[in-house]
């Protein structure tokens, strides 16, 4: 596993505080849109996060060949997209902490894509078979969020589409973790990842990983 790969699992488990926050929700209704079969539910449930995973990784390699162009036809040095992607994770620190919310403005141009996608989830419902909950969670995959759209620097920055797509991949299995422990009804994880002080741990965790990137790219352009 690269370096790469790891950071973005990593990624993935500190923002579990955000993604319980942000889709904590969305998760919860699938659940409960989930017909009640023992047999079958947490296969739909582990469908639709599959689905969420594959979008993820569908950004990823678009981002990450978006990249590429930049570095090949465009001749943009690798490692200031490295800067850029541990200014982006600073700012997740600090949105995450409460303490400011320019990604707030970096989520708004995702959000018009997204109400476009919304309606179609009524076609999906309720969740009664595999392609149902499959489907929900790649249209669950296009919610704004500013934690993935902080993880797509990374992918932009691998400088290919190959690698794009393998950071988000490993991105959406990092935030699992979370998100099924919301599904699965683990109340007592969920509230503590939803802790002022747990949050901001986590924020200052992410803060600390961004500036470890950026004092990297410094020593390699200096």
């Amino acid at each position: 596993m690269t370096l790469d790969y790891f950071s973005a699992i990593l990624i993935g488990l500190l923002g579990a505080g955000h993604c319980i926050g942000m889709c904590g929700g969305i998760s919860t209704m699938l659940t409960a849109a989930v017909e009640k079969q023992s047999k079958t539910s947490f296969y739909y449930i582990s469908a639709y996060n599959l689905g969420r995973i594959i979008t993820y990784s569908f950004l990823g390699l678009i981002a990450g060949w978006t990249g590429s162009l930049g570095v090949q036809a465009l001749g943009f040095p690798v490692i200031i997209l490295k800067v850029i992607a541990g200014i982006f994770l600073i700012l997740l620190g600090l949105y995450i902490g409460q303490w400011l919310f320019w990604l707030n403005h970096v989520e708004k141009l995702g959000r018009g894509f997204w109400q476009q996608l919304q309606p179609l989830s009524k076609r999906l419902l309720p969740i009664n078979s595999m392609p149902k909950a499959l489907g929900l969670g790649m249209l669950w995959g296009w919610l704004p969020c500013g934690l993935i759209y902080s993880t797509l620097t990374w992918s932009i920055a691998s400088g290919s589409a190959v690698s794009g797509m393998g950071i988000m991949f490993f991105f959406g299995l990092g935030t699992l973790p979370a998100l099924l422990t919301v599904s699965l009804g683990f109340q007592s994880l969920t509230l503590f990842f939803k802790k002022r002080w747990v949050r901001r741990l986590i924020a200052i965790g992410l803060i600390f990983y961004g500036l470890i990137t950026l004092k990297f790219a410094y020593h390699v352009m200096f």
